[in-house]
């Protein structure tokens, strides 16, 4: 394009970059090469030079997933309300997969870093977490952690999360206080902050109204609907006796309603079954399904906005918002 324009590549680099003077006509000259040319800016060089990227990363599992896709929505209404463009990252579950997107999105100097879910309690995970969130402090950007716990005291990371254990210890309480008092939970994963929060709600929910918990009827699994379908087939069968499920998520709920239905189970009149997130799932399944709401727009706003206004809200850097029990039909019995 040097060529086209009749100047030096170091004059071409100044136009395209705009941070030094260049004459009128010989601006002139380089953008008509560059519309000849149909030539568009690198951006990764231009990240390396030090130009900003007016980029919002986020990061989650899966973008199928209805709890990632409506925090996006959020996420993407704020980045365009700060006139940045939001870039969109999966890592299918894979912890190593997030260390390789962060480190991308540090090397093209995105504004901020949105990583969404569920974090593994695993030191070297933390550890490496922790590193990359100094190492995006530094490069001017600014990791986010989006339903996940802080990684500690000192580390320049922003943490928008909700009220994870509460919602539990709320939606149990629902459950038992209507009668309900042999719970089965459905979808524990071992070792995920998500689920440890939640178990952590179920169990503090019986201790404080005096009923104990089986663990025979704490389900592991994972946060799918095949799994709430299987899990749900597999306790039925196996002749557990419990009046009430709390599914791990509502795509859980989702499974498992449909396994009972298929068994011959009534709900909510044999069994009630509750999920926890209020995704528009929960009002499609027959009957609507009793779920813990999440305000998932709030937290994706939230992330992006505190991470790029951070020095206006320095002791803001770590909110939790509310959640709370929102009954419908498959937990009420009848006359309720």
């Amino acid at each position: 394009m040097a060529a086209r324009a009749g100047v030096s590549a170091s004059t071409v680099s100044r136009v395209l970059g705009g941070t030094y003077p260049v004459a009128k006509e010989t601006r002139s000259r380089v953008l008509r090469a560059m519309r000849e040319l149909d030539y568009v800016v690198n951006a990764h060089a231009r990240a390396l030079g030090g130009a900003a990227n007016k980029t919002v990363a986020f990061v989650v599992d899966d973008v199928t997933g209805p709890f990632y896709a409506h925090i996006a929505r959020g996420v993407e209404e704020q980045a365009a309300a700060e006139g940045r463009l939001c870039m969109l990252c999966t890592t299918h579950g894979d912890p190593q997969r997030v260390f390789a997107v962060v480190e991308t999105m540090r090397e093209q100097r995105a504004d901020a870093v949105i990583v969404v879910g569920g974090a593994w309690d695993d030191k070297p995970y933390q550890d490496r977490m922790t590193h990359f969130a100094h190492a995006l402090d530094r490069a001017g950007s600014r990791l986010v952690l989006v339903g996940r716990p802080p990684l500690g005291k000192g580390v320049p990371a922003t943490v928008v999360d909700y009220d994870n254990e509460g919602g539990a210890f709320a939606m149990t309480t629902h459950l038992i206080s209507s009668g309900r008092r042999r719970v089965a939970y459905l979808g524990r994963v071992p070792g995920l902050s998500t689920s440890s929060q939640r178990i952590k709600g179920f169990v503090r929910a019986h201790e404080m109204l005096g009923v104990s918990h089986d663990e025979a009827l704490m389900v592991d699994g994972t946060f799918t609907r095949s799994f709430g379908y299987q899990g749900m087939r597999e306790l039925v069968a196996s002749g557990a006796d419990f009046s009430a499920v709390f599914a791990a998520t509502d795509m859980v709920a989702a499974g498992a309603l449909q396994a009972l239905r298929e068994d011959g189970v009534r709900v909510p009149e044999d069994v009630a079954v509750a999920g926890y997130d209020d995704i528009p799932t929960a009002l499609d399944v027959y009957p609507a399904l009793t779920t813990v709401n999440i305000p998932h727009e709030e937290l994706g706003r939230a992330a992006v906005r505190l991470a790029l206004h951070r020095d206006q809200f320095p002791d803001s850097q770590h909110q939790v918002f509310g959640t709370h029990v929102v009954v419908r039909a498959s937990t009420r019995r009848s006359g309720d």
